[in-house]
């Protein structure tokens, strides 16, 4: 089994998470929504795989290249 994190490009507020552990994902889906800046800002599976685990929840704060899920490639 090989894990691929999942990271935030951007600093902000964890508004929406949009997978679900087990959910199988092909590149592009969204994993979970940022707010920044009073902006929106999707954060993307890079490649398919399946949600293996969330490591945020609502509301949290994160940073710039913090990993927010792993994914099963």
């Amino acid at each position: 089994m090989v894990t691929l994190d999942v990271v935030s490009e951007v600093t902000g507020t964890v508004w929406k998470i949009e997978a679900q552990v087990g959910q199988e994902l092909s590149p592009d889906d969204t994993v979970l929504v940022i707010e920044s800046m009073k902006m929106e800002i999707p954060i993307v599976a890079p490649q398919a795989g399946i949600v293996r685990e969330i490591l945020v929840q609502e509301a949290d704060m994160i940073h710039e290249g913090a990993p927010v899920a792993r994914l099963e490639v």
